[in-house]
């Protein structure tokens, strides 16, 4: 006979089933006769009924220092009318160059007061303008002019890499290009190379605060290259000089004497002291090594490790944060009065900030003069100030709070023959903030370095 199969639950079912809660049946009851739910996006006001979706949430702008950050451009596309770029080694350099010889534009901004007087003679010498840390060929703009009719030869200002409108070279501590084009050896080649681009056996170069540096390290590189210095506001430390153990020759004539008789106890005690003595600085000469070599390792793994940090993503944020907070804070704080930074000096120094990879190549800036610093073979450059032996002009602003006069002070009197200006009521940029006491100065020094011997004795005559 055909099986049977019953629909009917198994006897364990069935008294599950029966065993439910009695207030559970009405709740059955009411869900299956509860219409469709409708989405939960209608249970809110404002909501999109149906299935229609939301519109995309509009992602916020990025902004540092009031410069769009997501609309940025190659430094090309940035350039002025008179702007020029020139390139070595892959890095195309923006530079601006005046003539003696070109009439005034509606847009300069070139102070008037300074052209040379009509008895003054002309040191037919270019001059190279080199900024300083965060600047550009900007921060030259007021003084370009009259500094090309004072020289009676053209003048050039270009921005080193990482700043103003030159562009930003891919650069890795593995990369195959022959020289860092963020580091100091590459701005020193790249300033040589400019004086032989105007056609010129020599040049006088005028560095600002960081730009010092690489003025002074390009009169080591290259001294017949350089015909005179005039450091602005030098960010170079120069350490007081040591004065001299006066105790030294004291205890030099303090030395006992002793008898010549080698077994009298005096002597004998003399001895064992002796080499009690050479003992212990053998001992402390060889601690002293330990030291060092200790040091040494852990300075490496320093450096190595705040490269990778400032290279990875977390660096970039931390340079935009910085530049949004203190950039033209920095600016205003540079000004011995900060009411008259007008937006064209704002906007001069934060243009740079829409170039395409700026905060990337500030980083490998800061990175490759973190390097340098930490160098052992490098001589520090305010080690060898007394080696340089052409004219040389430092001035500064008497209020400069961001490198004190007193160092500038200390910088004139560890080179040899150096002159040394201060300017009134000024701060951290004498070309910016006071033009025509700046130009009067530098006009001054040219004058009384560069004029001919005929020149000077009719000077003194009259």
């Amino acid at each position: 006979m055909p099986l049977l199969l019953s629909h009917r639950p198994p006897p364990a079912a069935a008294h599950l089933r029966a065993a439910a809660p009695a207030w559970t049946q009405p709740l059955r009851a009411r869900r299956r006769a509860s219409p469709p739910q409708a989405s939960a996006s209608a249970e809110f006001p404002g909501s999109v009924p149906g299935g229609a979706q939301m519109p995309p949430l509009r992602r916020r702008r990025r902004s540092v220092a009031g410069i769009d950050q997501d609309e940025l451009l190659d430094p090309e596309a940035l350039a002025d009318p008179d702007s020029s770029f020139y390139e070595i080694n892959g890095v195309r350099l923006h530079h601006k160059v005046c003539s003696h010889e070109d009439e005034d534009s509606p847009s300069d901004q070139s102070s008037d007061a300074t052209a040379s007087a009509p008895g003054q003679s002309r040191i037919s010498l270019p001059i190279l303008l080199l900024h300083g840390f965060g600047a550009s060929v900007f921060s030259w703009s007021r003084v370009m002019r009259p500094l090309a009719r004072i020289a009676g030869a053209k003048v050039l200002a270009f921005d080193r890499p990482a700043f103003g409108l030159t562009s930003r070279a891919s650069w890795s501590g593995d990369d195959s290009k022959p020289l860092n084009p963020y580091s100091m050896a590459f701005s020193v080649m790249a300033t040589l190379a400019f004086i032989d681009y105007l056609g010129a056996e020599k040049a006088v170069l005028v560095g600002h605060s960081a730009g010092c540096l690489v003025a002074v390290d390009a009169y080591f590189e290259a001294p017949e290259r350089v015909a005179a210095l005039v450091l602005v506001a030098p960010a170079i430390f120069a350490p007081r000089k040591g004065v001299k153990d006066s105790e030294t020759g004291e205890q030099e004539g303090r030395k006992q004497t002793v008898p010549n008789d080698e077994n009298s106890p005096l002597n004998l005690f003399a001895r064992i002291w002796g080499r009690f003595v050479a003992l212990c600085k053998h001992i402390a000469g060889l601690v002293s090594k330990m030291i060092m070599a200790i040091r040494g390792v852990v300075q490496a793994l320093y450096v190595k490790a705040l490269v990778a940090f400032l290279r990875s993503s977390l660096g970039a944020m931390l340079v935009r944060w910085v530049m949004d907070k203190f950039g033209i804070l920095g600016v205003r704080n540079a000004w011995y009065d900060a009411s008259k930074v007008t937006d064209h000096v704002i906007q001069g120094y934060t243009k740079p900030l829409k170039s395409r990879g700026w905060e990337t190549a500030l980083l490998e800036h800061t990175i490759s003069m973190i390097i340098d610093s930490a160098s052992a073979t490098r001589v520090p450059v305010s080690k060898r100030l007394s080696e340089i032996s052409c004219p040389v002009l430092v001035v500064t602003g008497d209020t400069d709070r961001i490198v004190p006069a007193w160092n500038a002070e200390r910088v004139a009197h560890a080179i040899p023959g150096a002159r040394f200006e201060v300017i009134k009521s000024c701060g951290h940029l004498p070309q910016e903030e006071r033009p025509e006491e700046f130009l009067s100065v530098v006009g001054r020094f040219l004058q009384t370095v560069f004029r001919t011997p005929n020149e000077q004795v009719f000077q003194a005559a009259v």
